[in-house]
């Protein structure tokens, strides 16, 4: 597992291409046969990949968790992006196609992934926050979810917005988990941008052809920077950043936030006369 650590606004203000992409971009989230994982400094999230392929996967203990097994004080959020496969949760089996999801609650000791066809792997992008209270597991299919709708075609930010783990669907200690895909024509999301002091979030951009690119925007609103995305790759966004970002065509992203407010909308605007 690797560790980013936080930064604060002064930090970057220097800071070249290179050491922003080393800081805030997650270049490698899926590796055949095997779980990968960051841990962030900011709010403690950890987030990425397990990708199975012939065998089972189950996320080992790293030092800096200082428990005995994974979710002994935390929570997880799982999304398949990837072909059909299946979670084992305590020694039952769940099938998981692509786009359902799971909350998964603090004190769950045994769990483990699989693919029903290596050829086709699953690919279970996972995030896992601390947790003070264990919650019911609870499966959730995109099917089930009402998407939000929001923004216009003539602004290019047309949209449908799947809260997975959100107190509409489930109960969560800090986790929240969805999924937003652009319609075609779009490239543009959450535009106007905005931050959220009381929280931060991950985007993993995906579903993205392999030339295609996102301009992931980030910074204080009056200087601000960009990361260039590729299919699959991650974004660490602190809470004083903001997060925007436009492609060279329609993609998907996963969002996951985690800090003391829960409620989606919480959220401090930036009017477009501020950027810079």
């Amino acid at each position: 597992m690797e560790t980013r650590y936080t930064h604060s606004p002064e930090d970057i203000r220097h800071y070249s291409t290179e050491q922003l992409r080393r800081e805030f971009l997650v270049e490698t989230i899926f590796v055949p046969g095997e779980v990968k994982l960051t841990y962030t400094h900011n709010d403690r999230m950890i987030f990425g990949g397990v990708m199975p392929k012939n065998e089972a996967l189950s996320i080992e203990l790293s030092s800096e968790l200082g428990v005995s097994y994974f979710l002994e004080r935390r929570e997880l959020g799982v999304i398949n992006i990837g072909g059909p496969g299946s979670i084992i949760i305590e020694g039952t089996e769940e099938q998981m196609n692509k786009q359902d999801g799971y909350y998964i609650g603090k004190e769950t000791k045994e769990l483990a992934f699989k693919s029903d066809n290596p050829d086709h792997p699953a690919k279970f992008y996972i995030v896992s926050t601390p947790a003070h209270h264990k919650y019911p597991n609870v499966k959730i299919s995109i099917n089930k979810i009402t998407p939000r709708l929001a923004g216009e075609p003539e602004t290019l930010n047309q949209r449908r917005i799947y809260q997975y783990i959100h107190p509409n669907i489930c109960e969560s200690c800090q986790l929240q988990m969805g999924y937003t895909i652009l319609s075609q024509g779009s490239s543009w999301n959450t535009m106007p941008s905005h931050t959220h002091e009381r929280r931060m979030e991950t985007y993993l951009y995906f579903d993205m052809e392999e030339d295609m690119r996102v301009f992931h925007l980030m910074g204080i609103p009056d200087e601000t920077k960009h990361l260039v995305v590729a299919n699959e790759q991650a974004c660490i966004s602190p809470s004083w950043s903001i997060h925007s970002g436009v492609g060279t065509k329609d993609y998907s992203f996963i969002w996951a936030m985690c800090g003391e407010n829960i409620t989606y909308d919480d959220m401090d605007h930036v009017p477009m006369d501020k950027l810079r």
